[in-house]
């Protein structure tokens, strides 16, 4: 294996960030957002363009958190099965989240289109890949319940799936058009150029350590400024660290990590993933796969990064794509944090009267995340009466500590006997 890097591809490739100040002395605005990912980007973009004055204060930099981190895929929908979910909420509740974020593609391509985010959009769906008996169960299941709500997604049999993949490790996928691929990084630093152009301010490195309230709202600070809002929305999803580390006990964070190889040959890009899907597939500890626009395999799973992870890698894709020969070399290793919540649906918290926290989109945050972001300017502008997402107070969870160890343990487990299992 070469040298890996310690930074990710996506900041190796992105365009350069925009150059921001670090916030200092005091500003008034309507409404003040804590973190600079998609969810506080998008709100602020379109909070600008219905007039509202807003700023985004961003602890690191622009996308630092899961939105520069995670794998790229732009899908529809969640990750509980539409029965699930309207088992959840109900059917009417169902209805109005499953109808937004089956449209969240739509958006987001729609936005890159807009302000001409260089960002590597490629929108040629995704497959969901199918292991095993229960895995074929469980696609089966998706397939008839997306069909029966209009999606158009399709079913493929095991020779086309293996067609699609480039492995014959898989007996089906689930294929959905409306999805796509993006460098995530490069989409957030366009939303924010974007939110600059329509009026925002944005601040990084400018961590908040105090939010309190005040006789006309709210106020944050931080080392060296404060802003007097109306309004905060706190946007730090699974990086609830600083001033807002309460937010933290809402949610598990699971730790995903991603290696990115050196570009592959021509002919082996003709046999994996031909036509540019993003895919993952349906084992409990979850695995994903795609390519860049450079013709790097990008390959992903959960769990911290470091040997363990980078070995379980090389095995595992010499497994699916045994035409590589194992001659893989990786150049980029990377890991980010996501924010799983005990229903596994995103929440708009109302903490206190004009104080707001939206998190737990349990590893599925391009689409939502955007599509929230602009819920939400809509809401505060006076265009909707409600968001889609839920808005009930979540509890702290329970044993969050023990729950985060049994995950990080049992994909540490799994990496550990796939390794044993290929050296038998």
């Amino acid at each position: 294996m070469s040298e890996l890097s310690c930074d990710s591809l996506w900041r190796a490739s992105a365009p350069a960030a925009p150059v921001l100040p670090q916030l200092e002395g005091r500003l008034n605005v309507d409404v003040v957002i804590v973190g600079g990912g998609f969810t506080g980007l998008s709100a602020a973009l379109h909070m600008a363009k219905f007039g509202i004055s807003v700023a985004v204060v961003e602890a690191q930099e622009i996308g630092f958190g899961g939105s520069g981190r995670n794998v790229g895929l732009a899908n529809a929908g969640l990750w509980l099965e539409p029965d699930q979910l309207d088992k959840a909420i109900g059917i009417e509740a169902g209805k109005v989240l499953y109808d937004a974020l089956a449209a969240a593609p739509d958006y987001v391509y729609k936005l890159i289109d807009e302000y001409k985010i260089q960002c590597e959009a490629t929108r040629n769906g995704t497959l969901h890949a199918g292991v095993g008996k229960a895995g074929l169960a469980q696609l089966e299941r998706r397939y008839e319940q997306l069909a029966k709500r209009g999606a158009p997604v399709q079913l493929l049999n095991t020779a086309e799936a293996q067609s699609r993949i480039g492995s014959e490790k898989f007996n089906s996928a689930l294929f959905d058009p409306r999805a796509g691929t993006i460098q995530p990084l490069a989409y957030a630093r366009g939303l924010a150029d974007a939110a600059l152009k329509e009026g925002a301010k944005l601040f990084d490195h400018s961590p908040v350590n105090k939010i309190q309230p005040t006789q006309e709202g709210w106020a944050i600070f931080t080392e060296q400024g404060e802003v007097h809002a109306e309004k905060v929305i706190l946007a730090t999803n699974a990086y609830s660290e600083h001033g807002v580390k309460e937010q933290a006990r809402k949610f598990v964070p699971i730790f995903y990590s991603q290696l990115a190889s050196k570009p592959l040959s021509e002919p082996q890009l003709r046999q994996i993933l031909p036509n540019k899907e993003g895919a993952w597939d349906t084992c409990t500890v979850m695995s994903s796969f795609r390519l860049d626009q450079q013709g790097r395999l990008i390959f992903g799973g959960m769990g911290g990064e470091g040997s363990v992870l980078s070995n379980w890698a090389c095995q595992r894709v010499s497994e699916l794509f045994p035409f590589l020969n194992k001659a893989v070399e990786w150049d980029y290793c990377w890991t980010g944090k996501i924010a799983y919540s005990e229903d596994h649906l995103p929440h708009c918290q109302q903490l206190q009267n004009g104080l707001f926290s939206v998190a737990g989109y349990s590893g599925r945050g391009i689409g939502p995340g955007t599509v929230v972001g602009a819920e939400l300017a809509q809401w505060f502008a006076g265009q909707r009466e409600s968001l889609s997402i839920p808005t009930t107070l979540l509890r702290d969870i329970p044993f969050r500590e023990l729950k985060r160890m049994f995950y990080e343990v049992g994909a540490h487990t799994y990496h550990l006997g796939q390794q044993s299992h290929a050296l038998d």
